[in-house]
């Protein structure tokens, strides 16, 4: 009877144990918090190294932890592999550092937009929102069934995979496919 006490016990102190640790997202693999900011939370997925190391070469890092807010709409480094080969080495090159910051501020809206705001603007808008991008440039959000998907000014669509990642200064929504200016 006492081990049965203690193994139900033991399982609900597991119980908890989890759950308090799922209360966080994860994203590649880590934990994200809620009090820290976008690039804190971003250089610990490891499904983001390569937005991370284009972030850096395009000199956005203090932007993106400055008090924002901002809603990110983050490639993970298999949306960046969709691209043809080398453009990624080729935009991270000092160079073209200003085309590198077009196409990164082109995943950045000022605000935080929950996808529940996301929604609520798709619905006002008759199925489709238009967002403006910190790049000056527009992204179209939509439905697809209960996903929100962008479409980008050359007519790329990308879906939001993970939804709702909230930083301390700002949220974040994980894509599958960069998503790239006129």
């Amino acid at each position: 009877m006492f081990k049965r006490f203690l193994l139900t016990i033991f399982s609900a102190a597991a119980l908890i144990s989890t759950t308090a640790l799922a209360k966080n997202p994860m994203v590649g693999g880590k934990e994200m918090f809620p009090d820290k900011n976008i690039i804190e939370n971003a250089v610990n997925s490891a499904d983001h190294t390569t937005l991370v190391a284009a972030v850096k070469a395009a000199g956005l890092v203090d932007t993106l932890e400055s008090a924002g807010p901002f809603t990110v709409f983050a490639p993970t480094n298999a949306a960046f592999a969709k691209l043809p080969a080398g453009t990624v080495d080729t935009l991270v090159k000092p160079e073209n550092k200003a085309t590198l910051t077009k196409i990164l501020t082109y995943h950045v809206v000022a605000g935080k937009l929950s996808s529940v705001d996301l929604k609520k603007q798709i619905k006002a808008g008759n199925g489709t929102a238009e967002l403006k991008t910190v790049a000056g440039g527009r992204l179209w959000a939509m439905l697809d069934g209960n996903s929100i998907v962008l479409k980008d000014e050359k007519g790329g669509m990308s879906k939001i995979t993970q939804a709702n990642v909230f930083q301390s200064n700002g949220v974040i929504h994980v894509i599958d496919t960069v998503v790239m200016p006129n």
